[in-house]
């Protein structure tokens, strides 16, 4: 068994105290939660309200009725959300929708905005 010098017993053994040349540290890490995006979907007078329903039950996981209801607002409005998602996963998704939109060869717009 170690002895402690009588020298470190005595004094008060807070978080930061020294022993055998060790510190302890009083220190947590702190996570941050991640910001979260918004992505917006934009009307447009040319791309087929079946195609965005198909979007966002593709890419946003949105049953048919949620998606119809997505774009109906869309139409309406000008603007609607799609999903709020953390910064990576909302960028990687605007890109797939607007990969796909190109290859179908329709003009549809998603844009994130912060939370």
């Amino acid at each position: 068994m170690k002895t402690i010098p009588s020298s470190v017993m005595s004094k008060d053994n807070d978080e930061n105290d020294e022993i055998d040349g060790n510190t302890k540290l009083a220190t947590k890490p702190k996570t941050k939660i991640p910001s979260l995006y918004r992505v917006l979907m934009m009307n447009d007078d040319y791309t087929p309200m079946e195609f965005v329903i198909e979007v966002l039950e593709k890419f946003f996981q949105k049953n048919r009725e949620e998606a119809t209801q997505i774009m109906l607002h869309v139409h309406q409005r000008g603007v609607g959300v799609c999903g709020i998602y953390t910064y990576d996963l909302a960028e990687t998704k605007a890109m797939q929708v607007m990969n796909y939109a190109r290859k179908y060869e329709h003009p549809l717009q998603v844009q994130l905005e912060k939370e």
